[in-house]
């Protein structure tokens, strides 16, 4: 997995609208972290889309090493 090159290591707490289809950033290039924002093209890494369950506060990963794909599970804290 690409190390993002502008987003914080850790989570990124957003909140999101149930129902919504958001695309979280996987390549590590996005402008917008931790939102896919096409910059993807020139990697082999695709956004992973995903739908609110509900709307509510989710924290989404900004290592982009999660074995939890779009959120958080720690790995940022792991040596």
């Amino acid at each position: 997995m690409n190390e993002s090159k502008k987003a914080p290591k850790g989570p990124h707490a957003v909140t999101v609208e149930g129902g919504e289809e958001y695309h979280w950033c996987r390549c590590g290039q996005s402008a917008d972290p931790p939102w896919c924002d096409g910059s993807h093209k020139s990697t082999p890494y695709k956004p992973v889309a995903f739908v609110a369950k509900k709307t509510e506060t989710v924290h989404l990963c900004g290592c982009l090493k999660t074995k939890n794909t779009p959120f958080c599970d720690g790995t940022h804290n792991k040596p």
